[in-house]
């Protein structure tokens, strides 16, 4: 399947999910997910994870920075002024190095990418009293604070993190 024909059904399930929540009043289970990875991969340059990847607990691979393995995960934010939004459950028993989390809009669109090395998030798992964090669970806000913010809508990639890239 080329490039165009993926951008193309990707674009169909943006449409798809935003009118399914609409007409229904709750997202379309697991769609999110599908569509994040998806624009991780374009926007950040990563490759999928070969089979053995995603059964070790991460979705992509970054060629730029020595084959890096990351878990991707996603959030849609449909009420900005709605606090406690939460990250999926992080595999902390399986192999991986980071986690990028893609923040999307109402209609599906990312607006930001952030991600976070798996030192920070099991720093901050141990320091903490939550038993949720030591799960593995954290919150948008959270995930913001322990990480750094690599894409946004406005401003693209972050130069500093992204330079090994530019030719």
């Amino acid at each position: 399947m080329t490039i165009y024909a993926q951008e193309k059904l990707i674009a169909q399930a943006r449409q798809l999910a935003a009118d399914y929540r609409r007409a229904m009043g709750k997202p379309l289970p697991g769609i999110s997910s599908e569509i994040a990875e998806f624009d991780a991969m374009r926007l950040l340059g990563l490759a999928p994870a070969p089979r053995s990847g995603e059964e070790a607990g991460y979705d992509a691979i970054d060629p730029g920075r020595d084959n890096k393995r990351i878990q991707i995960k996603a959030r849609t934010i449909f009420d900005e002024d709605k606090g406690g939004q939460r990250v999926g459950q992080l595999k902390l028993g399986l192999d991986w190095d980071s986690v990028v989390l893609v923040l999307m809009d109402e209609n599906y669109e990312p607006y930001e990418i952030y991600e976070a090395d798996r030192a920070d998030l099991e720093e901050f798992a141990a320091q903490t009293e939550s038993r949720r964090a030591k799960r593995g669970a954290l919150s948008v806000a959270r995930f913001k604070i322990i990480g750094r913010l690599l894409w946004d809508r406005a401003g693209g990639r972050d130069p500093e993190v992204w330079d090994n890239r530019s030719d």
